[in-house]
């Protein structure tokens, strides 16, 4: 697993502002409703994406299709799909977000020739992570659920 800081880590949660979750279930039991759920509870304009529920509506939100059918300006692609299908959506990202900040892909998805691209482009790229555990752990939220999240501080 490749290894990010929890400093590099968390300046990307706490600059982004909305996040693009490609792949999102209609699912409540399924990780990638409950992390874009997570994730809009925690303050995140969260725009799901997903072509199988384009035009219905979670979290407040209007399922969109594909990435270009975003017209508001967003900072963080999230991918729940599978590593092969990477590479279209992170250069459909590129293509249609001129200012997108992060390519963050879920937990066992990696894929580096799509992320030697971003990066080329000056996008930060986090694979095989999660924004939901990474946040609750930086954020001291783990420790509300016995784990140790390495991080000291007095809040509860």
């Amino acid at each position: 697993m490749i290894d990010y800081s929890d400093k590099y880590l968390k300046s990307i949660l706490q600059r982004t502002k909305t996040v693009a979750v490609v792949g999102v279930s209609m699912n409540p039991v399924r990780p990638s409703y409950y992390v874009a759920r997570y994730l809009s509870l925690k303050g995140y304009t969260v725009i799901p994406v997903n072509p199988g529920h384009a035009g219905k509506d979670l979290f407040g939100q209007t399922v969109r299709g594909n990435l270009a059918d975003i017209t508001d300006q967003v900072d963080m692609v999230d991918i729940f799909r599978r590593s092969e299908a990477v590479p279209p959506i992170v250069d459909e990202a590129l293509e249609v977000f001129p200012d997108l900040q992060t390519i963050w892909m879920q937990i066992g998805v990696e894929h580096a020739e799509a992320a030697a691209k971003a990066q080329a482009r000056n996008v930060d790229v986090i694979m095989n992570r999660c924004p939901k555990i990474e946040y609750q752990r930086l954020f001291g939220e783990l420790r509300m659920g016995g784990f140790s999240t390495g991080i000291i501080s007095s809040k509860l």
